[in-house]
């Protein structure tokens, strides 16, 4: 009795009720690579050192291409493309440490525990930071650039410092400016990926990029000048004109790499320090 007369009752309440399964929520999407860049963006724009380092790149390749041009005088073999660009020897810090803050951002804040347990693949984020350190490093390098044109031609002007964006040599040094601070502020991010200490990466960087290059500069001989070929720094040939490149593949004892030889150069470094950095993310322990 007490089980017919129950049936109808219990059906009622299931109806009322509906199906448990109703209850469920919903799956969440899995991790893209669009989240994971869009994340990294999110990051470099959120800390206050990024926008102090990308200033501060500006600011001294506008002030020494300034200066220099203070010392141009008429009639000297100086060409407005080389002016404008010579504040690279100061900016090329700026962009490594722009890359070794974006390598290196993770383990400094203790952060990348979280970031690889969400991403559990970890490469996805390293390609991540490539284009965030692209992207960045490219559009601070262009900022001072026109920067240093409107400063450095405006204020010279009466001595015939003249530049043709259309001919092949000063659109070649102009665009190099963009790209060797592009190319430095990857070598950076590989360095930081790679060491991910960014005191250590930093001066291993600073060590590669600049000191070595200028160590070797003055005590020249054949083993020195090929070593110096060989080293990042020799992507600063894009900044230098058809004659300058003449004279310094004439006086060197090292390989007579050219302009674009030397990009090449920067961008095997590049390439190496990108992938031993992404070595190390994939196989060994996040230490």
């Amino acid at each position: 009795m007490n089980r017919a007369t129950s049936t109808p009752q219990h059906r009622l309440e299931s109806t009322r009720r509906g199906p448990a399964a109703s209850t469920t929520a919903p799956a969440r999407p899995g991790v893209t690579f669009t989240r994971v860049l869009a994340a990294e963006w999110t990051k470099l724009l959120s800390l206050r050192s990024t926008l102090w380092t990308a200033v501060g790149t500006i600011l001294v390749a506008v002030s020494l291409a300034y200066a220099l041009g203070l010392f141009v005088r008429p009639g000297d073999d100086q060409s407005g493309a080389s002016l404008i660009v010579s504040g690279y020897l100061l900016a090329q810090l700026g962009a490594l440490v722009l890359g070794v803050q974006v390598g290196t951002g993770e383990y400094g804040a203790g952060t990348f525990r979280a970031t690889f347990t969400a991403v559990p693949r970890r490469l996805p984020v390293l390609v991540a930071q490539v284009v965030v350190t692209i992207v960045a490093a490219f559009g601070t390098a262009a900022v001072a650039l026109v920067a240093s044109y409107l400063v450095t031609i405006g204020a010279r002007s009466d001595h015939g410092l003249i530049v043709t964006i259309t001919d092949s040599e000063t659109a070649r040094i102009l665009a190099g400016f963009v790209v060797y601070l592009t190319g430095v502020a990857l070598v950076g991010l590989g360095i930081g990926a790679l060491l991910r200490r960014p005191s250590a990466a930093l001066v291993a960087g600073v060590l590669m990029v600049i000191v070595i290059d200028h160590l070797l500069a003055v005590n020249p001989g054949r083993i020195a000048d090929t070593v110096r070929a060989l080293l990042p720094g020799s992507g600063a040939r894009l900044l230098i004109d058809d004659a300058g490149l003449a004279v310094l593949d004439a006086t060197s004892l090292g390989p007579p790499l050219g302009a674009w030889g030397g990009t090449a150069v920067l961008g095997g470094w590049v390439l190496a320090l990108l992938l031993a950095g992404g070595y190390r993310l994939r196989r060994h322990d996040l230490t």
